[in-house]
């Protein structure tokens, strides 16, 4: 398995996601997802972004694999943080100063 594939895996089973599902989401096919992850084909730009999108990971994950990221579930979260808007990320700053201040 090529690390391109062995990455779109992995977040897709972090994900939680079946390959159907995954491809449901982002808009390609099953098969072509088949052929990422295990036959080392090498997708378009286009196609990349649309997996980055629906696995909601960082595009650094796919561009720089040698990167040690922060665990799934914090990458997770900040990639939530980053959709809120500006109320929605104050209440999620005030939530979490306040489960650390109560350690």
């Amino acid at each position: 398995m090529n690390i391109l594939g062995q990455i779109v895996k992995d977040a897709r089973q972090s994900a939680g996601l079946t390959q159907d599902e995954l491809a449901e989401q982002s808009g390609i096919t099953t098969r072509y997802i088949m052929a990422i992850e295990n036959e080392n084909r090498q997708p378009s730009m286009k196609v990349l972004f649309k997996l980055i999108r629906a696995l909601k990971i960082s595009a650094d994950t796919i561009f720089y694999p040698e990167i040690q990221h922060t665990d799934k579930k914090k990458e997770h979260l900040i990639h939530m943080i980053q959709l809120c808007d500006e109320r929605e990320t104050n209440v999620a700053t005030a939530t979490i100063r306040a489960l650390l201040d109560s350690r």
